[in-house]
């Protein structure tokens, strides 16, 4: 049954109206003045409301100003009640939102007819909209579960596959391969192409896996040049060599990148279940490690796993070992990525990143040098040095002043007080005295607690749903704010983003990624950032790169950006100039 409130101070036309529309089965209310139909409204959260337009102390116009700032009524259908009926009243109230406007003395079947207009086209736009919703869903469902670039099944649907081949071998097929195939080098082509063009490139490289393989077998892509491939075949170890050389020698073929010639090449790693291992982890694990001695040879395209092979992973081992000693050598140093307000322009805050400097090795990426440190013990000595130091460089930009600041020189206003983000590890966040540590470190920098956001992934937190939450709170009660890293790329689904109690939503770039044309990102991105707001966090972008993706982005309400459209992260003395110089950007 319908719920529908009429507005009206005459008290017989009010009467009247209800009646009408009761004896057609509405449940109906009826107020008599503004205010109180205000209160019914959200009491009531009626389908329709009709009300008049001249009414003592709030006006039918005020009304429907008020009710469009209500959400869970600012889409009600309005229609107004008046004795006036010139254009110029018609069109103030349309302007205003209204969806249809009756003359009074209003004829039942005029009534009637209006309302059931309104009603069933509130209908049909909320089938369109349940229906938008549903695909939506579907799109985000998909970007869980497979790789954004190249459509393959991700980390997580991986489990699933192994877990459905297992369940369908044949009962004479003892063993299962799993293939790691990391392509070499590809960052160099990334750097020296572009990000369009080694998108293409991996395109590619998966239409080639694919062609190696038969349909019942899995293709799935795990990291930005890592490729994982399971065998369902009988005759298993046969077929692997087949498969195994089969796509070496395809992606050892040449790519035509922008009329450019270009060869990349591919080394292959080969883990049997049940022998080296019965869980996905374990048996990835090992064919990396089977991989990774491809890559210190030269002599071969492939390799099988077997426990010696762990002998060829000195250069792991050595760096493990040096973590140890990395902050006392100061091969440490903190990167800032600049975070920019999309309603200002300014700098309002920094993503703090770490580098390595290693003396023999070169820059070794986060990606290589925090799962050793995880391993070995070091994160947590690494993690609190990281958020001291990045407290403290925030503290020294509070006392630069921001250029021709409309505040007195003396205003605490006149300053700058950029927010800085530090990336926790998954064995950071549960470490039990974390709470205790930040304390102590903005005590030590005389750093506003609320100016430091600890940013988790969503796999940091899945193991542990309930010590999770707990943990946050206990942050959050320090003044700590807490953001969600990379969200859509983990473990986590999108119903348990609510249970969190997070201040900042950050979009993964996979989202952002040529917004302007891929309808389908564009889709992602506005709903990623819809649901943030109506949870009440602060969104931001990561990875803009262009203005058609800022453009976008701000035309869907998102807070803030992170990208190269602005800085590539800098380190502390570059970005205190950026400061210093007032840098902002167009918006």
């Amino acid at each position: 049954m319908h719920k529908i409130l009429v507005i009206e101070d005459d008290e017989l036309i009010r009467e009247g109206i209800v009646e009408i529309l009761e004896f057609e089965d509405y449940e109906v209310v009826g107020a008599g003045d503004g205010i109180q139909g205000l209160k019914l409204a959200q009491a009531f959260q009626p389908d329709l409301i009709l009300c008049d337009v001249m009414m003592p102390g709030l006006d039918g116009h005020e009304v429907l100003a008020r009710l469009r700032k209500v959400p869970d009524l600012a889409l009600t259908p309005f229609i107004f009640l008046t004795a006036k009926s010139t254009t110029k009243d018609v069109r103030q109230g349309m302007d205003g939102g209204a969806d249809d406007y009756l003359a009074k003395p209003v004829r039942s079947n005029d009534l009637l007819r209006a309302v059931r207009t309104r009603l069933d086209r509130k209908l049909a736009m909320a089938a369109i909209y349940a229906s938008d919703l549903r695909r939506i869903k579907e799109q985000l469902d998909y970007v869980l579960y497979y790789d954004n670039i190249t459509g393959l099944p991700n980390r997580l649907m991986l489990r699933e596959k192994l877990a459905l081949v297992l369940d369908e071998s044949e009962p004479n097929a003892t063993i299962v391969p799993i293939l790691m195939v990391s392509l070499d080098r590809f960052r160099r082509i990334s750097e020296n192409f572009g990000q369009d063009h080694s998108d293409r490139i991996l395109k590619e490289v998966t239409e080639r896996i694919l062609d190696c393989v038969d349909d019942h077998d899995v293709v799935a892509k795990l990291d930005k040049d890592d490729f994982v491939v399971i065998l369902a075949a009988v005759d298993a170890k046969a077929e692997t060599h087949n498969v195994a050389q089969c796509i070496a020698k395809e992606i050892a073929k040449p790519f035509c990148v922008d009329n450019h010639e270009v060869r990349i090449t591919a080394s292959i790693g080969v883990a049997f279940h049940p022998q080296h291992g019965v869980d996905m982890d374990t048996l990835i694990r090992n064919a990396a490690t089977a991989q990774n001695n491809v890559k210190q040879k030269d002599d071969s395209l492939y390799y099988f796993y077997n426990p010696k092979l762990g002998e060829g992973l000195t250069e792991q081992l050595e760096l493990q070992s040096h973590l140890f000693h990395a902050l006392d050598r100061d091969e440490f140093q903190l990167y800032f990525q600049p975070q920019i307000s999309l309603v200002t322009g300014q700098i309002i805050g920094a993503e703090a990143l770490l580098r390595w400097y290693h003396p023999k090795y070169g820059i070794i990426s986060p990606a290589k040098f925090i799962p050793l440190a995880e391993e070995s013990g070091a994160i947590e000595t690494i993690g609190e040095w990281v958020i001291r130091e990045a407290c403290r460089q925030a503290k020294t930009w509070q006392k630069i002043s921001i250029p021709n600041s409309t505040y007195s020189p003396f205003s605490p206003e006149a300053f700058y007080r950029p927010q800085i983000s530090v990336n926790l590890s998954a064995r950071q966040f549960k470490q039990e005295d974390l709470s205790s540590r930040i304390v102590r470190i903005v005590e030590e920098c005389e750093l506003e607690p609320s100016l430091l956001e600890i940013e988790v992934t969503e796999s940091s937190l899945i193991d542990d749903i309930s010590g999770s939450i707990a943990k946050m709170h206990e942050l959050k009660s320090i003044g700590i704010q807490i953001s969600i890293d990379d969200f859509g790329t983990g473990y986590s689904s999108l119903s348990y983003l609510k249970q969190f109690p997070f201040d900042t939503l950050k979009i993964d770039r996979c989202f952002i990624h040529d917004l302007a044309h891929d309808q389908e990102n564009r889709a992602i991105a506005k709903a990623i950032i819809q649901m943030a707001h109506s949870l009440n966090l602060h969104v931001i972008a990561e990875g803009v790169e262009t203005m058609p993706e800022l453009n976008i982005l701000k035309q869907n309400s998102c807070n803030a950006i992170q990208g190269y459209i602005f800085s590539r992260p800098v380190p502390a003395e570059e970005f205190r100039r950026l400061l210093h110089a007032g840098k902002c950007m167009e918006v």
